[in-house]
């Protein structure tokens, strides 16, 4: 409908930015004697919190270690909206200079800038377990944490990504008969302020400019059919040894300079006092 397929992997990339931040979580358990017992790394993964809450219940005689069934932490996307205030001019174009292919430019259309909240939910047998992960999350977020990442690899660019915490809510499902497992759910919602880009084109680059300028006659312009008055041509100017100059004539061929080079702008300019075209 739109033209060519692309993809960028941009909200892939934002699932995995996301969860990383989260997986290096530990809890620490301790005797009476303040001596340490025992140590379990929170397991993440991506998912609803239903569905780990149903495995957690496919135990009915609870036969097993709690180590093996919480603490754990999971997250989804729940929602994405279009951001008006970070949007930018629509005909703004990003562009970069091809590695290998010097003689186009790459050229994309800002991206579109998205809002995706997250929410992220820690399942925990009990309340000493679920703040530690609570204080080991929070210190961060004051109320966001931003990373720096490469989202169109074509690009070259990085685009600092922003996530905001909005908020903490707590659920006890312990309200039941005493064969049903307790689970304390700490749900924070974030925010990822993310970008949605378009398709990346390939762009000749303009080596040759000209400019025709007529000059008027009192209030009356000359007639345009006769010609310009005068003409100026602009083409890129570099030296054989490959330090840029100004002089067209000193110039090698523009055919030769790719995009990349070191160059520089050589101005040409012709007159016609008869106003005729040559």
């Amino acid at each position: 409908m739109f033209g060519n397929h692309y993809y960028h992997g941009a909200i892939r990339k934002y699932i995995v930015m996301f969860g990383s931040m989260f997986n290096d979580i530990d809890i620490v358990r301790y005797d009476k004697l303040g001596k340490r017992t025992q140590g379990i790394k929170v397991p993440i993964a991506y998912g609803p919190k239903e569905k780990f809450l149903a495995r957690l219940n496919q135990d009915p005689n609870l036969d097993r270690q709690v180590a093996t069934q919480l603490p754990r932490l999971s997250f989804e996307i729940t929602d994405m909206s279009y951001a008006p205030t970070r949007t930018v001019n629509k005909m703004q174009r990003n562009t970069q200079v091809g590695e290998q292919e010097s003689r186009f430019m790459k050229s994309q259309f800002a991206p579109v800038p998205y809002d995706i909240s997250i929410t992220l939910s820690g399942m925990f047998a009990n309340n000493e377990d679920a703040v530690q992960v609570v204080e080991q999350i929070l210190p961060y977020f004051k109320p966001e944490f931003t990373h720096s990442m490469k989202l169109v690899p074509d690009m070259d660019q990085y685009y600092d990504i922003p996530t905001v915490l909005q908020g903490m809510t707590i659920e006890d499902t312990y309200e039941a008969d005493f064969q049903t497992r307790r689970a304390i759910i700490y749900s924070f919602n974030f925010v990822v302020k993310g970008y949605i880009f378009g398709p990346v084109s390939n762009k000749g680059v303009i080596k040759r400019t000209v400019v025709d300028f007529n000059v008027a006659d009192g209030d009356t312009l000359v007639d345009l059919d006769k010609g310009p008055n005068k003409r100026l041509v602009l083409t890129p100017g570099q030296l054989a040894n490959g330090s840029p100059t100004t002089s067209s004539t000193a110039s090698v061929a523009a055919s030769s300079i790719t995009a990349n080079s070191t160059y520089g702008f050589a101005f040409d300019s012709e007159d016609f006092f008869d106003g005729k075209l040559r």
